[in-house]
């Protein structure tokens, strides 16, 4: 996480989606580790709102404590249909449109020199990851794709209860900043 936020001139969307993509990572030992320099990361953000917002989320992810963290993770996002982390399974019963939506994400990886090979297009983790890497245009571009998925399982996640509302809440916002004026 340090080595990927250590970049002084890194611009603050890229410093919020590569937060946020980490901590919708799955909280193995590494990730525990990383926590301090998710913490530290906080101060190179300049959007107070955003910041306060990790702080808290940070701190619920601290006091809830490694296991029950991970059996939160587990339950949310790898045996749940309705909140899961990958975009395209939102509407099951269309394979055919999941299918051409997959390809969409993949193509957004490509057309900008990266591939994924280990890892689903569809994975909001690496969506973020990669809207984080482009310059300001193509990063809105890349969002502005992917919010109505966005939107729909930040519902879910306030229907669920689920504190990770409020990380798709700073999405949305960057979002926002970053949508291309036609």
């Amino acid at each position: 996480m340090a080595d990927r936020m250590d970049e002084r001139n890194m611009q603050d969307y890229q410093k919020v989606l590569l937060l946020t993509a980490h901590l919708f990572e799955y909280p193995d030992a590494v990730w525990w580790q990383e926590l301090p320099d998710c913490r530290r990361a906080l101060r190179e953000i300049g959007d107070s709102r955003a910041s306060a917002v990790f702080g808290d989320f940070l701190s619920f992810v601290e006091e809830t404590g490694a296991k029950e963290y991970e059996d939160l993770y587990v339950r949310s996002f790898d045996f749940s249909q309705n909140t899961n982390l990958y975009l395209t399974t939102q509407e099951r019963t269309d394979f055919g449109k999941q299918s051409q939506e997959m390809h969409r994400y993949k193509a957004f990886f490509l057309e900008n020199g990266l591939d994924m090979p280990n890892q689903l297009p569809d994975y909001l983790p690496a969506l973020l990851e990669l809207a984080a890497s482009l310059p300001p245009g193509k990063a809105g571009k890349v969002l502005q794709s992917i919010r109505p998925r966005v939107e729909l399982l930040r519902t879910r996640f306030i229907e669920a209860k689920l504190p990770h509302a409020f990380l798709l809440d700073i999405v949305l916002t960057e979002t926002a900043g970053l949508e291309v004026k036609p």
